[in-house]
């Protein structure tokens, strides 16, 4: 086909808005690929087409050959591989997304011939060395270098279905013995050299290249390095298994340092990714290190979290935000309450990180998808309670009751703000619901008398302002509905703490609160029953029936002791 047909092809592939002619280009694409025409069309493409469209139909065209099951010679792939190189070199400033699918292509090439030998040579391992080239040139060259390891770390990282386990697992193991330490090690001292310069934010291309060098970090540090395939919204239970060959890396505190210079100088979108590296390493296994060691590790990373709550202003942006939530809550998956208290300013930290949990819990509307994982943090903390075995005091029974004091007065004071400005209801999410109040009851249980005094208040404070409105001659329907719905909220806080309750460190005061605690929802149902059947509301009346079912498992089961002084 001629350049101009190609072009139309190009036209009606990513511009055109009719299904028919589409479907057509995509028919004849195909044809183009199993052509033995392919390779001087996509040259042609390159070297002559006169837009972008028609550089990434080329790439894609690339792609879709050196994948192919019955593999291209060993020569030809080769001299694609060069070719690409060297026209990237010569055209550093291509529009971003063809780099990208060119990038991608050297990256499969180099994946696929990993073990092939040319001479006896394993021709298609120099990929470092051909990159360390870019790294000489101007800033632009210097991008696509970082972009072809970060593109080459991700693409070894993943899985192809039409080829088998076995062999993946075979090339990412070499990939990562043979080259991902230096990778690693290569991209953490440019982005010391990167920080060393004073930082023009508004250069485009130093933001480019400061992205593209912590996305090869992320990419180093996320790599299934033993082949578990971690399932990515497992996010809690991860673990990084950094081989350890990389001890050294991880043991120099410069390395903690770099990053967390790196988000305090970086602009939000930047400091988002140094704060996902950082989460990682917080994540690292903790047999890379002898007790010492991981000791002055979590020092390190301690004193990382009590800079970035003493200078809080990044944490305004969510992409920070959220992050830095996780990044709390894996310091407490990957070390022991035990280990926290040991640490050289734990008081001033877990202050910092309590103070941090109470203000965003009060601005209830600002990240809600981070609240799990502050939440995580407090219930494992609170949960380790029994077991530690240090003098240091974990000081938790000063700050789990505020923790739970404010979840419950914020939660009750989202209910105005919701009827009156029309938002989604929290109350409706059930899932979210239920997730945090079984964290919650956890944290409740914790110096569980201060939680206990304040709920019944709370509820009494409360059922009396509804009964009163129920009997007052102007029954206001908005001031009835905002009642409801904080009672609908205390049910549930009843029913997570009444549930909460543990055979084993159950005591009768405790047993006698819960009893306080229950007898009150019992009255809100005969109070809610005596209005039927002119008027129910269901939010309350789902609350009742959950609150039913954890005080049925709790206190009427078969195996319970029936002297319980609830």
């Amino acid at each position: 086909q001629s350049l101009a047909d190609l072009e139309v092809l190009c036209k009606h592939l990513y511009e055109g808005t009719d299904l028919a002619q589409r479907m057509q280009a995509e028919k004849v694409v195909l044809e183009l690929i199993d052509s033995p025409e392919c390779l001087n069309q996509c040259q042609l493409l390159l070297e002559q087409g006169t837009t972008s469209y028609a550089q990434l139909l080329a790439a894609m065209c690339l792609s879709k050959l050196v994948s192919r099951a019955s593999p291209l010679p060993i020569e030809q792939r080769l001299d694609i591989r060069n070719y690409i190189l060297n026209y990237v070199a010569s055209q550093p400033k291509l529009a971003p997304f063809v780099i990208q699918a060119l990038v991608q292509v050297i990256a499969k090439i180099t994946k696929l011939g990993w073990f092939e030998v040319l001479k006896d040579q394993l021709i298609f391992r120099n990929i470092i060395t051909d990159v360390k080239k870019f790294l000489q040139g101007t800033v632009d060259h210097y991008i696509i270098g970082v972009m072809i390891l970060s593109e080459l770390t991700q693409e070894m990282n993943l899985v192809d279905s039409s080829r088998s386990p076995a062999k993946h697992r075979k090339i990412a193991t070499s990939f990562c013995d043979a080259s991902l330490k230096d990778i690693l090690m290569l991209a953490c001292s440019l982005l010391k050299e990167l920080l060393a310069k004073p930082l023009i934010l508004h250069d485009q291309r130093q933001q480019s290249l400061a992205v593209q060098l912590l996305k090869l970090v992320l990419n180093c540090l996320s790599f299934d390095f033993i082949g578990n395939s971690a399932d990515e919204s497992a996010d809690d239970l991860c673990t990084v298994q950094i081989p350890t060959s990389w001890r050294t890396i991880f043991l120099e505190p410069e390395t903690l340092d770099l990053f967390f210079d790196l988000y305090h100088s970086l602009p939000p979108v930047l400091s988002q990714l140094a704060l996902s590296c950082l989460v990682q390493f917080a994540s690292t296994r903790r047999s890379l290190f002898s007790n010492p060691e991981r000791a002055k590790y979590l020092g390190n990373l301690t004193k990382g979290v009590k800079q970035i709550l003493e200078n809080p202003q990044g944490l305004s942006d969510p992409g920070n935000y959220h992050e830095f939530c996780r990044f709390l809550a894996r310091l407490k998956t990957n070390y022991q309450l035990g280990e926290l208290v040991m640490v050289k300013d734990y008081p001033e930290v877990i202050q910092l990180i309590a103070n941090f949990t109470i203000t965003s819990l009060q601005h209830w509307e600002f990240a809600p998808n981070s609240v799990h994982y502050l939440l995580t943090l407090w219930q494992r903390l609170v949960a380790s309670v029994p077991f530690v075995k240090t003098a240091e005091p974990h000081l938790l029974d000063t700050y789990a009751p505020e923790i739970t004091k404010a979840y419950i007065t914020s939660r009750l004071e989202c209910v105005p703000v919701v009827i009156r400005d029309g938002l989604e209801d929290p109350l409706d999410d059930t899932a979210t619901v239920f997730q945090q109040l079984e964290q919650l009851c956890t944290v409740s249980r914790c110096e569980y008398e201060k939680t206990c005094t304040l709920l019944v208040q709370l509820f009494d404070q409360n059922a009396q302002n509804y009964q009163k409105l129920l009997h007052s001659t102007s029954r206001n329907p908005i001031e009835i509905t905002v009642q409801e719905g904080r009672l609908a909220w205390l049910v549930y806080f009843v029913g997570a703490f009444v549930g909460g309750r543990l055979t084993y460190t159950s005591t009768d005061e405790h047993d006698a609160m819960d009893g306080e605690l229950s007898c009150r929802v019992f009255q809100l149902i005969s109070l809610m029953d005596a209005q039927l059947p002119q008027s129910s509301n269901e939010k309350v009346e789902l609350a009742i029936l959950w609150f039913m079912d954890q005080f049925r498992k709790t206190y009427v089961g078969d195996q319970l002791q029936h002297t319980s002084k609830v």
